[in-house]
């Protein structure tokens, strides 16, 4: 039997991406200073969707070609982009395997 829980994506950052992903944001004010800041509230909110028994997915991807996804999407580079597009990764990579 297939297990048919959802899994939830979140986007997730190296710290060499930090910089640019502050430049290129439009919702920059909305974002951690720090990558070690943005780090602990992200696993902070990754466990407490896990303590309600959600599945997720860390999601690292090229910020260039998140520019050029938002780009070829008429899309702001903001939150609601960066988690359309965490979709749009784990669907391709669904459609894949």
């Amino acid at each position: 039997m297939n297990d048919l829980t959802p899994i939830y994506g979140i986007a997730w950052f190296q710290p060499e991406q930090w910089n640019r992903l502050l430049e290129i944001s439009v919702d920059r004010n909305q974002l951690e200073d720090t990558h070690e800041e943005w780090k602990a509230h992200a696993n902070k909110t990754i466990h407490d969707l896990r303590a309600e028994g959600k599945k997720i997915k860390k999601v690292g991807f090229d910020l260039e070609e998140f520019l050029y996804w938002c780009n070829s999407n008429y899309k702001e580079s903001n939150s609601s982009a960066r988690a359309e597009y965490v979709a749009f990764l784990m669907k391709r990579k669904h459609e894949k395997s």
